[in-house]
């Protein structure tokens, strides 16, 4: 269907004769084209006065635009109508299919009803089944998370911590999120941090209850362990031992070498492989379980931190020293805890899974080891008996035999103990010289008997005094008094003492440094104290001779302790001697002997005044010599008998050979004295005589001597003899030929020749000028002995 296009007609607008009119209207036309602003024309015109000519203008311009609107809608309108006959066509196809479809409806809807009706139904029975499935998952993940919550709470009610923990993460990671229950999630997540915080305080107060228990523990394992070090100090000495009589020679045919396993007590304890362990309450699980628990927490760094600190606080509550009670009572317990406590540290570093670094371990043993040496040296300092500052250093050597075994090094500690060693050994010197002081102060200058063999052992061969090695018979009767092995015993002890303290002090050869003490105990306090008792006790000759005896078998038993001092040190016993110098009492002995020489010559000097009673004009030579030379034989001879039973024979002849030069010099003075104004050869033949029998009292001595040592005692009356022999030589000038007085009268001097030979001359000039013969030949020794006493007194 077509309808005519009617046009609307467009009436062209009245045109102004104005040209100025037609300028504006262009003007506004391509302003409104462009969209520009119209202001400056609307102000334009209303300034001129003419907004109606702007209106026309506009309006002309509505009016054109309208035509061209007009023109637009005329190109569309043809179809619009052919869509408006399209839509009236299809109207009435519409109301046939709407006919048409009301009637398919209905006979759908009488055959769908009983199909919705099952559909609703199954509907109903499929949200059914999904509900119970997910009641079902819900109650699955509930049934698994009570499990867990239940054997969470077994774990704790058995204290297996670790495992709850494990229950606590499987429910957090697994089921904490997919818990149906609301109320129970809030439940799980309020409890589960609370049962974290009880873990982690029970761990603590066990952590906290073990660190009480392991320092009795530690105690007790320091103490263990530095007995075991003593044990085997102990074990090592008996080898030394053993090596040593070796090495002497000594048979050994009941000592069999076996190897011995080291029973190391303290291994077994710390690996736990013993019934000791529950004993001694060394368990390391408390700790280890900590430890695990809050690794397992996330705390691992902040447990190392408190575990350090703790420990170190305890460290240093165990350098507290009681002022309350003495150290030598406490040193052993002082040391054995810390000992034990870097025994406990040791296993930790090493078994502990990085609890405690090696470095922590090293600054905790050096602190350790500054307190020890301050400690040490501050009650070094205080002491005043060497014997409680030894008992100090041997268990601080042995603690540090122990700490060195477990990799700690100790030369602190060991320069701390060599640097006392001075001081100890003035301690001990000292020490000894009471001892020696008071036994010399007991003695009673009488020899020592002995009854039973074990008194023979313990008093001399344990020195090695003994001249021989048979044993004597019992009872026996020592030529020495009890001093001697009193002093000897200390001096023994001195020895051992000195070695035990240098012993296991890091020096491993102080051999000289023993030596040095030794010297320093026989030279000065053992020769100085004998000395004094010399000088101040001994009064009579039976003392003398007993004191000199007492020096005879001393100069023995210093060669016994040089070579006991040399193997306690490790050192062979050639070794030794070889470095030993003279005899150390030398003084003492040389006093003693003076001593007993002097008491000696005192004796023969009371007998010797009978030589007041000899006549030196006499007639007649005395044929049995004079009367006190008998009396001092008798002297000499009870003398010897008596002194050979103790004195040795060395000293006896030197003792005896001081006599008899005493009795030789007094003889001389005799021919020199005053009194003796002349005497005759007579006299002196009588001299020579007596001269003779002490001569034969001197050779009867080879049986007791050595024959050169019976030479040395005749050669003491050689001035005297030299004297006699030079008076009764018809050639007594031959004095003055070098060669003869070199071999014959080398002891006399020439002074004493004069003054001798005078006295012998003024008789022979009295008795030669009384009965002188005019006819008579001169005396050829009267004519010797004048050119003999002129020649001398020009010499002089």
């Amino acid at each position: 269907m077509s309808t005519p296009t009617t046009r609307r007609k467009i009436v062209p607008a009245a045109e102004n004769g104005d040209i100025s009119d037609k300028q504006d209207q262009a003007l506004i036309f391509a302003a409104i084209c462009n969209g520009d602003d119209l202001g400056p024309f609307a102000r334009k015109a209303f300034a001129a006065g003419k907004p109606d000519t702007l209106l026309q203008h506009l309006k002309h311009f509505t009016r054109s635009k309208e035509s061209e609107i007009e023109d637009v809608c005329r190109d569309h309108y043809q179809e619009f109508i052919t869509a408006v006959d399209d839509l009236r066509s299809l109207l009435s196809g519409v109301e046939s299919l709407k006919l048409s479809l009301f009637t398919s409806n209905s006979k759908l809807q009488n055959v769908a009803v009983p199909l919705l009706t099952s559909l609703e139904g199954y509907i109903e029975a499929r949200n059914k089944c999904s509900n119970i499935a997910i009641a079902i998952d819900s109650l699955s993940t509930c049934v698994q998370l009570m499990e867990l919550c239940s054997r969470a709470n077994f774990h704790l009610s058995q204290n297996s911590f670790y495992m709850a923990l494990k229950c606590l993460d499987s429910i957090e990671s697994k089921f904490l999120d997919k818990t149906p229950s609301s109320a129970l999630k809030r439940m799980l997540e309020k409890q589960i941090p609370t049962i974290r915080a009880h873990i982690e305080r029970k761990v603590s107060k066990e952590f906290g209850d073990w660190l009480v228990a392991i320092r009795t523990v530690s105690r007790n394992l320091g103490q263990l362990a530095i007995g075991q070090a003593s044990a085997a100090r102990q074990r090592e000495e008996e080898m030394r031992v053993k090596q040593r009589q070796a090495e002497e020679g000594v048979s050994l045919r009941d000592g069999v070498y076996t190897l011995e396993e080291e029973d190391d007590e303290i291994d077994r304890i710390l690996d736990g492989s013993n019934g000791t362990n529950g004993n001694l309450g060394f368990d390391l699980i408390p700790l280890y379980r900590a430890y695990h628990i809050h690794q397992t927490l996330g705390y691992e760094d902040r447990f190392k931190k408190y575990y350090f600190e703790n420990r170190k606080l305890q460290l240093t509550s165990d350098f507290q020293v009681s002022s309350m009670t003495p150290f030598l009572e406490s040193h052993q317990t002082f040391f054995a805890q810390i000992a034990g406590f870097f025994i406990v540290e040791d296993r930790v570093l090493r078994t502990g899974g990085g609890l405690i670094s090696r470095t922590e371990v090293e600054s905790l043993w050096d602190t350790a080891v500054s307190k020890m040496c301050s400690v040490l040296e501050d009650q070094f300092s205080r002491m005043h008996t060497a014997n409680h500052l030894l008992l100090i250093k041997d268990y601080v050597s042995l603690l540090g035999v122990t700490m060195r075994r477990y990799g700690y090094p100790i030369d602190a500690l060991l320069d701390v103990l060599s640097k006392h060693k001075d001081k100890y050994h003035e301690l001990l010197l000292s020490d000894c010289l009471k001892k020696i002081t008071e036994v010399l102060a007991a003695d009673k200058f009488e020899q020592m008997y002995m009854k039973k063999e074990y008194e023979y052992s313990m008093n001399v061969l344990s020195f090695q005094l003994q001249t021989s090695n048979i044993i004597p018979a019992f009872p026996y009767v020592a030529p020495f008094s009890f001093t001697v092995p009193d002093c000897c015993r200390i001096v023994r002890s001195f020895i051992e003492d000195s070695v035990s303290f240098m012993s296991y002090g890091g020096q491993l050869e102080f051999y000289d440094v023993v030596k040095k003490y030794l010297d320093r105990l026989l030279t000065e306090v053992l020769d100085g104290a004998l000395l004094k008792v010399i000088n101040g006790s001994v009064s009579g000759v039976n003392q003398a001779m007993q004191m000199a005896a007492n020096m005879a078998v001393f100069e023995r038993a210093c060669d016994f302790f040089f070579r006991h001092a040399a193997q306690l040190s490790g050192i062979p016993s050639r070794i030794g001697e070889r470095g030993r110098r003279q005899f150390p009492l030398i003084k003492a002995r040389n006093a003693a002997e003076e001593t007993l020489s002097g008491l000696l010559k005192q004796k023969a000097d009371e007998f010797l005044t009978l030589m007041e009673n000899i006549n030196w004009m006499i007639d007649d030579p005395p044929q049995g010599g004079n009367e006190y030379v008998n009396e001092v034989i008798i002297f000499l001879e009870t003398l010897a008998s008596t002194a050979r039973q103790i004195l040795p024979a060395p000293v006896l002849n030197r003792v005896l050979q001081d006599v008899l030069s005493h009795i030789s010099h007094t003889i001389i003075n005799a021919l020199l004295a005053e009194s003796v104004k002349r005497f005759n050869i007579n006299a002196i033949m009588g001299l020579d005589v007596d001269i003779q029998q002490l001569e034969t009292f001197a050779e009867n001595q080879a049986s007791l001597v050595p024959v050169a040592d019976a030479a040395h005692l005749k050669s003491a009356l050689i001035e005297s003899r030299q004297m006699i022999n030079l008076l009764l030589n018809n050639h007594p000038e031959s004095f003055l030929n070098p060669v003869i007085r070199e071999k014959s009268y080398n002891s006399l001097d020439y002074r004493k020749v004069v003054a001798i030979s005078e006295k012998l001359r003024e008789h022979s000039d009295s008795l030669f000028g009384s009965f002188g013969n005019r006819g008579a030949k001169p005396n050829p020794k009267k004519k010797s002995l004048d050119a003999l006493i002129r020649r001398l007194r020009d010499m002089d």
